[in-house]
């Protein structure tokens, strides 16, 4: 990891927690004092003093080595070149020109040159999209509209943008006539210039109101994007795909180098984007068929064309921010009780089981490996809905959408593996899942997974059988007031909802709770009714080495079956 020194982390880190947030808020970039003094590679080597930040990958996505064009164009790459006018289009075309690439040593496209290499953090956040420009306003009653990002700062890899209509592809052909450019960014930009790409781009909808284009979802960055369901903000993202990620092999970060959007027809209620994912060890031909709603669904094809062995190959990978909540908010002095776009990793088993493991901030890397064959569904949640859990009145995380993949056919066997970075500051992405087949990926195989991505508030069933894991907090071990002499480590688990909801507390005599613990021994163990709250809490002390680390699991079992979902928790004594 490279190193830099401590007020370089420490800028650089406040910096990026305000780009994030204001990215994510669909705001202008803020105007840092600190920026013009502080130049770019100063900035990403501080960004790369925290592992899986979402604007790090981008940049670290195009940080390739490549001479730039004199001109601002990119030189074309096997794999990017740009489509003539009219050419045919179909997702099968598409597949057929990745599968070619893929059989040919790959190609990164070069750095854009001139003014749009010089475009500065501070002249970048001075440039938006014109909404009057908006691509499909010209549509009768179209619900959708399309704006681009600009090129510069972070992204001078150029992405293609194609509009699909009768089974012909036409680039959009994207200029600066498109933007807006405040103060001195006119002065560097040339006007009714085409562009050579974009950074990315976003889809409007009316998703909240007939009368308001809500932004829908954005694509930008490697291979990321992220999306909304109705009253949600922007919180956790999506990638097409992850590679190496938290492996002892380098980490790939694949690219979009080109999208194909469906033209909607009057009165679309969906809309269908295709993309080309070029990276070192593979290439791929993706499809998403955006549904927007209450729950906002992507369904996803994703063909795969692997250039090399890919020992890990993460599919449909989710990368969100846990910084703090109830079990480890001793480790932040902050006024909010919560920080985090999620706060649990949900899975579904082929059976019908159910496991839901509360997310950690670890004191170092930590993985958890869940073993399935064909999960029914696997997802990062934010069950807090309460404002009063984050007391955040600007960043609003109890409107943070959760996320649920649902795989479409049968994947086989593999592994949910879920990813925990060590983090002190909500800017960092820390927390990664995704499925990983058996196996991984060997050279010359051709692989496709289809699933679908929901994205909204996705509570817990109100009418299923199975309580849910309403809240997980733990302290130091032992009985209250007294001084804990023996080192254990309290877990505080409750269980909501199901058939358990209406019982009396007699019914304790029935209930029982099934614990396991690997890695440490379980001290004391209660379980109680709580009558005010509708809840019935299980309460373990457990000891452990020091340096251990220990894996915890629970579910409540009584009248001869299963009454609870199963809470799984990793326990770093450190």
């Amino acid at each position: 990891m490279p190193t830099c020194e401590p007020d370089a982390i420490s800028t650089g880190r406040v910096a990026l927690h305000q780009v994030i947030e204001n990215m994510k808020r669909n705001e202008p970039l803020p105007n840092f004092e600190i920026l013009p003094a502080f130049n770019r590679r100063t900035f990403l080597t501080a960004l790369s003093a925290t592992a899986l930040i979402a604007l790090e990958r981008s940049a670290y996505a195009q940080e390739a080595p490549a001479a730039p064009a004199e001109n601002g164009a990119p030189a074309p790459a096997s794999a990017e070149a740009q489509a003539p006018a009219d050419q045919e289009f179909s997702f099968d075309i598409l597949s057929a020109q990745m599968k070619d690439a893929s059989t040919k040593p790959y190609e990164a496209a070069a750095e854009v040159g001139g003014y749009l290499k010089d475009l500065t953090y501070d002249t970048y956040r001075l440039i938006r999209f014109n909404p009057d420009h908006a691509r499909f306003a010209d549509i009768d009653n179209g619900g959708f509209r399309l704006q681009a990002f600009h090129m510069g700062w972070l992204f001078k890899r150029p992405v293609s943008l194609f509009e699909v209509s009768d089974g012909k592809a036409r680039s959009m052909n994207i200029n600066t006539d498109d933007f807006i450019y405040e103060r001195e960014a006119r002065e560097i930009v040339p006007e009714h210039e085409t562009l050579p790409g974009i950074a990315g781009f976003r889809l409007h909808y009316p998703l909240n109101r007939p009368d308001i284009f809500d932004e829908l979802v954005a694509f930008q960055g490697a291979s990321y994007f992220r999306a909304l369901g109705r009253g949600s903000n922007y919180g956790l993202s999506a990638r097409g795909l992850a590679i190496n990620t938290g492996s002892s092999d380098p980490e790939e970060f694949p690219d979009f180098t080109r999208f194909y959007i469906e033209r909607p027809q009057p009165g679309a209620t969906s809309i269908t984007i295709y993309a080309a994912l070029e990276s070192a060890s593979l290439t791929g031909a993706y499809k998403f068929v955006v549904v927007p709603g209450e729950n906002t669904v992507i369904e996803t094809t994703a063909r795969l064309y692997l250039r090399s062995d890919i020992p890990q190959l993460g599919i449909a990978p989710l990368t969100s921010m846990f910084l703090f909540a109830e079990r480890n908010r001793h480790q932040f002095d902050d006024y909010r009780p919560n920080v985090h776009d999620s706060d649990g990793l949900a899975i579904e088993t082929q059976s019908g089981g159910q496991i839901w493991r509360p997310l950690a901030n670890p004191p170092h890397l930590a993985s958890s490996y869940f073993s399935e064959v064909s999960p029914k569904s696997f997802g990062l949640f934010q069950r807090d809905r309460d404002f009063a859990s984050f007391q955040d009145a600007s960043a609003n995380y109890e409107k943070r959408p959760s996320v649920r993949v649902e795989p479409i056919g049968e994947w086989g066997k593999g592994v949910i593996r879920l990813v925990e970075i060590p983090s002190d500051l909500e800017a960092n992405d820390n927390i990664v899942a995704f499925w990983m087949p058996d196996g991984g990926g060997k050279a010359g195989q051709d692989m496709e997974f289809n699933y679908r991505l929901i994205w909204g508030d996705l509570p817990p069933d109100p009418d299923a059988d199975r309580a849910y894991v309403l809240e997980t907090r733990a302290g130091v071990g032992g009985v209250s007031g007294v001084q804990n002499s023996d080192g254990t480590r309290k877990f505080v688990v409750d269980f909501k909802g199901g058939l358990i909801a209406n019982l009396p507390s007699s019914a304790s005599d029935t209930i029982k709770p099934v614990c396991t613990v690997n890695g440490g021994q379980i001290v004391t163990q209660t379980l109680s009714l709580i009558p005010q709250e509708g809840v019935w809490r299980l309460v373990l002390d457990i000891s452990a080495d020091e340096g251990s680390t220990v894996e915890l699991s629970a579910r409540l079992e009584g009248y001869g079956r299963v009454l609870s979902e199963v809470w799984a928790y990793q326990w770093i004594n450190k």
